[in-house]
């Protein structure tokens, strides 16, 4: 399971404490051992569990976590227990708890998302897009990939995905646009975006790998599916899915459900307890 660097978590560091702690300080309780222990209090699908551990290890003290991103919590479940100095541990506690909390509203949606695809049509994907909060890109990406989904693409630079918006631009026809991507990348998939059926019909007969419907309600999902049986092509639904309709969506022949509702996701709540060691 991939981790934020250093760098990324220092700078929540600083941000939160740019001139250290200063209600510590002035109490003069910064050498004072003690211990802190997070735990779950709704039920959640752990996302950043490795980063809030590494944000207290830069801070002076020691973590062990009671359970990885990606695992089930329920309610009072342990998830990180912290000891060492009481400033590593006020000075850690609100950076590290948020950011779990967070990225665990995340992970949990995305969990929920998956299951509710499975009950569908076993074996359908779920694949969430790059519309993140701006900056959250990274440790948005653990999170849903730690509630089971997968990435639909990372940035511009990873996949080929022809937009209805990128024709009017290029040269020849969807079909000879799509020989000239081929050409150009051909160890790449060809993933043509549709709004239409006889759109979808025009990309299957252009030579198109994958065909995104876009907005297709389920019912012109499944339409969609029947009009191209037998065609070498998967069926990818995007456009308002979420844990509520991803089953229909499923049902109805998608084989893969790009979704971005994830990233807006609700927290998840972490109890936290500090005390003296």
């Amino acid at each position: 399971m991939f981790l934020l660097d250093d760098r990324a978590l220092l700078a929540l560091l600083q941000e939160d404490l740019p001139h250290g702690d200063l209600t510590s300080r002035a109490l003069g309780i910064g050498p004072a051992p003690g211990r802190l222990r997070m735990a779950a209090r709704d039920p959640m699908v752990l996302a950043g569990v490795e980063e809030a551990a590494r944000i207290f290890a830069l801070l002076g003290a020691r973590a062990e976590i009671a359970a990885p991103s990606g695992a089930e919590r329920a309610p009072g479940a342990p998830i990180l227990a912290v000891e060492g100095p009481a400033e590593a541990l006020f000075a850690g506690w609100k950076v590290a708890q948020t950011l779990m909390e967070w990225a665990s509203g995340l992970a949990t949606s995305a969990g929920a998302l998956v299951r509710a695809a499975a009950e569908g049509a076993p074996g359908t994907v779920v694949a969430c897009t790059r519309k993140t909060v701006p900056g959250t890109r990274a440790l948005s990406f653990k999170a849903v990939t730690a509630g089971g989904a997968t990435l639909h693409r990372t940035g511009l630079s990873d996949t080929v995905l022809l937009f209805p918006e990128h024709s009017p631009f290029a040269a020849g026809d969807l079909r000879a646009q799509l020989a000239r991507l081929r050409a150009a990348c051909p160890e790449k998939r060809l993933v043509v975006e549709v709004t239409s059926l006889a759109a979808a019909e025009a990309a299957a007969e252009g030579g198109a790998d994958v065909i995104q419907l876009e907005k297709f309600p389920p019912e012109a999902v499944a339409e969609t599916v029947r009009a191209l049986e037998g065609r070498p092509v998967r069926i990818a639904a995007a456009g308002g899915i979420h844990p509520g309709n991803a089953a229909a969506y499923a049902a109805a022949g998608a084989q893969v459900l790009v979704t971005s509702a994830p990233y807006q996701a609700p927290p998840r709540d972490v109890a936290v307890t500090l005390e003296p060691a």
